[in-house]
């Protein structure tokens, strides 16, 4: 018993190594800020870039289902194919033919080429708008949304598809064949959807820790 007695550490040592455990933990702390522990995290400290274009690409999908749904209905509405767009747009590669085609590979193609393209436009229009706009508000991001899916629009149709398909391809099917209101409300339903949807896209770091005073 005297020997167990001999051997139990007294309160004041206990308590002194507890002091110096804890001086080392925070010489460890000190190390660590000396280091960068401290510093910026993982993420860029200004504009992260590669984040808003992967979300821009998710988003830009969901907003381009949303606008081939509206015409999927539309199309149905008025007794035509309910894929009648994705025909229209297969007239670029197939030409007049894609029109009567029930080509069922075709046109699972055409619609993964929609809603590809609809990545590819959401990733840049998701960027320049949390590049510039973050904290607009909804009403003024809605009208630079509506302005710029009537600009995809005219600038597709009669800037570019007006002239290179009938250039091509010996004519203008997709102009031709898509009626004005249909294809300007496409484009206008793709650009408020990725609006409304920017909200999921927003990235906010962690807040850092704070650096351990130097004692």
């Amino acid at each position: 018993m005297e020997s167990q007695g001999a051997s139990t550490p007294s309160r004041m040592q206990t308590e002194e190594e507890l002091v110096a455990l804890e001086a080392r933990m925070s010489a460890l702390r000190e190390q660590l800020d000396a280091r960068g522990g401290s510093g910026p995290g993982w993420w860029p400290e200004r504009f992260y870039l590669a984040y808003h274009v992967v979300v821009g690409s998710i988003l830009g999908l969901v907003a381009a289902g949303a606008s081939l749904l509206f015409n999927v209905v539309g199309a149905l509405l008025v007794g035509k194919h309910p894929l009648q767009l994705i025909k229209v747009y297969l007239t670029f590669p197939l030409r007049e033919r894609a029109l009567s085609s029930e080509d069922g590979f075709a046109l699972s193609t055409g619609v993964l080429l929609y809603l590809a393209t609809g990545m590819a436009l959401g990733a840049g229009l998701h960027v320049i708008g949390q590049r510039f706009f973050p904290t607009a508000p909804l009403g003024r991001r809605l009208t630079l949304a509506t302005i710029a899916g009537l600009g995809l629009w005219l600038v597709g149709y009669y800037g570019v598809l007006s002239w290179l398909q009938p250039l091509l391809l010996g004519g203008d099917w997709i102009v031709r064949e898509v009626p004005l209101l249909v294809a300007a409300v496409t484009h206008l339903i793709f650009t408020w959807s990725l609006t409304l949807l920017a909200f999921l896209g927003r990235f906010e770091p962690p807040e850092l820790p704070r650096p351990v005073a130097a004692r």
